[in-house]
């Protein structure tokens, strides 16, 4: 896939599905800045402290993005954190808004800025393309008691998807918004099952839940990323991709608790 001139933005690029889908893209040619609350550690790109959750931390990675790269191609809306397992009775006030704020209202605000940024691309700054990816969840297709604040702010990010990618459409802007829905993948979001079960044993536990019988690498995510942040994806809009491993084709063998 071919990248080259183009720029693109990974948010939660850090760690995880991110990392991978930055450093996946910047292979395909394009310049990525890679942005997080953490620190990187050797990042494909430039990297950025950025707060999702921020509307001033938006405004002021855009302008830099348009300042020192002259344009905006590409965002992968992926910073998001789980919150914990906590259902609609034991699920804090505080801890809903937290869960929303970064992982609803920071896809909503990157949606927002990035649509402002591709507007101006082109070489006279009044063209309008490019690939918006929002990372869901499988949570945002099928009911759970909990964590029931992740399960909310992840199927705001559903339809959020779709009035972007209908907005755009009717605007006649070139820009395409599509959302990924993954099941269980091995980054930090399981942290607190790791610390619990020990890793290998919770990826046996947490793979056990899907019927391909295993969680999935980053870079699998990323593939997918990968393809619709292309110009190979032209023609998708306002869809959904589910990469779960068919945790949505029925029932699951056991359901696994506190599970994006």
């Amino acid at each position: 896939m071919e990248l080259s001139g183009q720029v693109a933005i990974v948010t939660g690029g850090a760690s995880g599905i991110g990392a991978a889908t930055a450093t996946l893209l910047h292979d395909a040619g394009a310049t990525v800045i890679v942005t997080d609350i953490d620190l990187a550690k050797d990042p494909p790109g430039r990297f950025v402290t950025h707060d999702v959750a921020s509307e001033a931390s938006w405004q002021a990675l855009l302008a830099d993005v348009l300042k020192t790269a002259g344009r905006l191609d590409i965002l992968i809306n992926n910073a998001g954190i789980s919150g914990g397992p906590g259902t609609l009775e034991s699920t804090t006030v505080e801890t809903w808004q937290k869960v929303n704020a970064i992982n609803s209202e920071g896809v909503f605000l990157g949606c927002k800025y990035a649509i402002e940024g591709m507007k101006q691309t082109g070489p006279d700054k009044s063209a309008s393309k490019g690939s918006i990816v929002n990372v869901s969840s499988v949570a945002a297709l099928i009911g759970s008691a909990g964590p029931v604040a992740y399960t909310a702010s992840k199927g705001a990010v559903r339809l959020l998807t779709k009035s972007v990618a209908m907005h755009c459409a009717e605007q006649k802007y070139a820009i395409r918004c599509n959302s990924v829905h993954p099941g269980g993948v091995d980054t930090a979001i399981f942290n607190i099952l790791w610390q619990t079960m020990g890793h290998e044993q919770g990826k046996a536990y947490v793979g056990g839940a899907h019927p391909i019988g295993r969680m999935a690498e980053s870079e699998e995510l990323g593939e997918l990323l990968l393809w619709l942040a292309s110009e190979r994806s032209s023609f998708v809009t306002g869809a959904e991709f589910v990469a779960d491993g068919g945790i949505t084709t029925g029932l699951s063998r056991r359901r696994v608790i506190g599970a994006p």
